[in-house]
């Protein structure tokens, strides 16, 4: 696990996730090898209850401001409670190719 990844994960706890799934796509994109500037966040929370989309999205940017400010390029976010989860949800999303151009090393 890199340092960006697992300062993203520490700076989640406050969401007590009861599901955290964290996916470096950095090596999708036009970035250096070992690159962590792009990632998928599946986050399942109680705390997204009774909540839009978008002020789900406005909290964890919020909780990863620093990380946003800095290293992550990208985030994807999907953004689950408990009940969405369990009942509509088969299987995250995939991510779009990286429109880009080639990797760089």
């Amino acid at each position: 696990m890199g340092r960006v990844e697992a300062s993203i994960l520490k700076a989640l706890t406050d969401l007590h996730p009861q599901h955290l799934d964290l996916i470096n796509e950095s090596h999708m994109h036009a970035v250096p090898k070992d690159s962590e500037t792009h990632f998928k966040l599946v986050v399942v929370s109680d705390s997204f209850e009774n909540l839009r989309l978008v002020r789900r999205h406005q909290i964890v940017y919020a909780l990863l401001k620093e990380q946003l400010a800095g290293p992550v390029h990208a985030l994807a976010l999907h953004t689950y409670t408990a009940g969405e989860w369990s009942l509509k949800v088969t299987q995250v999303p995939a991510s779009p190719d990286c429109k880009g151009g080639g990797l760089r090393d």
